[in-house]
């Protein structure tokens, strides 16, 4: 394990992209989003995927110069064609746009197209809190769960990100896949060689397994049985099949299919949480909500309630502190990168690093 300060990791991650023929403001746009995911604790859609990105751009299945197009197609309805581009990129213009449109009449909706991985999804759930926004992100993805029912990919991890400004309080912000366990993590175990748990996934075969690799290379499990596969669904009905994006089990392998371009699909929400209720009584509501729930009488085994997105802010309070810590197999990665590109890569401290 070694430990990183961002502002060293940062400039050298966007030098690799750069190589790649990203722009220095595109470069950094998606350097960020890594950078807050592992800052947040979401370690599995971090830097450790820069290989794989850096693989799609080299492979020709991801643009590296999009000329992303937004299309207004009703007042408070738009539509972003990201021309294969990096996810980052459009997500953020994205909701950029759909919080434009919730500033003129209140409620903004964009749909976007020809879009790929886009990261976290609860960064820009953040973003469009930081500017004060209720929001929604909902993508569909390449196949990794079945239909209920079914033995055979069909349906997409398919992250729900929703995120609700708080008062005085942190704001609600709630990430989840539609998988008992985030595909990525799964991944990282196989890249790593270490066992998952039982009842994660099954292997291609349709037999449930504990090998990583094994369950990579086969079918996740939705959470909660046929409600997470449901769950799914609606996710590539909406935004795939509405925002006319690829659907249904089109979406390219993130990780297999360099065939052509993946087209996801997006949809995000922008609502200003004024609308009903005054803005200083919206902040003083969701306080009241905050302080009732964790003043709750606790289950047995739980010390506090947490608030969904508190646990990640706080590891994020205590990364800016001490630095990313990397593990060995992800530190080979980024050295290799850094070779073929001819960069140096930065050294990393064997213990936290006590930033202020």
């Amino acid at each position: 394990m070694k430990y990183f300060d961002t502002e060293v990791l940062r400039p050298f991650a966007e030098a690799l992209f750069c190589k790649e023929g990203l722009s220095g403001a595109d470069a950094a746009i998606v350097v960020e989003g890594m950078i807050k995911a592992n800052l947040r604790g979401i370690d599995s859609h971090g830097l450790s995927r820069v290989p794989m990105y850096l693989n799609r751009l080299k492979k020709g299945v991801v643009n590296p110069r999009p000329n992303i197009r937004i299309t207004r197609v009703m007042p408070a309805v738009s539509l972003i064609d990201g021309d294969d581009g990096m996810g980052f990129l459009i997500g953020r213009k994205a909701i950029d746009e759909a919080c434009l449109l919730a500033e003129t009449v209140g409620i903004g909706l964009v749909g976007a197209r020809r879009s790929t991985h886009y990261g976290m999804a609860a960064q820009y759930v953040l973003q469009a809190i930081e500017a004060g926004y209720i929001a929604i992100a909902l993508t569909n993805s390449s196949p990794a769960i079945p239909a209920w029912g079914s033995r055979t990919t069909f349906l997409g991890a398919a992250p729900l990100a929703a995120g609700v400004p708080g008062g005085n309080h942190s704001p609600y912000v709630l990430d989840m896949a539609m998988t008992v366990i985030a595909r990525g993590k799964i991944r990282l175990a196989a890249q790593r060689g270490d066992p998952i748990p039982e009842g994660l996934a099954l292997d291609s075969e349709g037999r449930p397994t504990t090998d990583a690799k094994k369950a990579f290379e086969g079918v996740c499990l939705p959470f909660g049985g046929v409600k997470g596969s449901a769950l799914s669904m609606l996710m590539d009905l909406l935004a795939g099949v509405l925002t006319g994006a690829n659907y249904g089990g089109e979406v390219k392998s993130l990780y297999f299919d360099h065939s052509a371009p993946q087209d996801v699909g997006h949809l995000f929400i922008a609502i200003k949480p004024d609308l009903f209720v005054p803005p200083e009584a919206f902040g003083e509501r969701m306080d009241t909500f905050i302080e009732r729930a964790k003043g709750l009488p606790k289950a047995m085994g739980f010390d506090e309630i947490l608030i969904p997105g508190e646990p990640e802010e706080r590891t994020e309070t205590d990364r800016r502190r001490t630095g990313l810590p990397m593990t060995d197999d992800v530190v080979t990665d980024l050295r290799n990168e850094a070779v073929a590109a001819g960069l140096i890569f930065p050294e990393g401290s064997d213990s936290p690093l006590g930033l202020t």
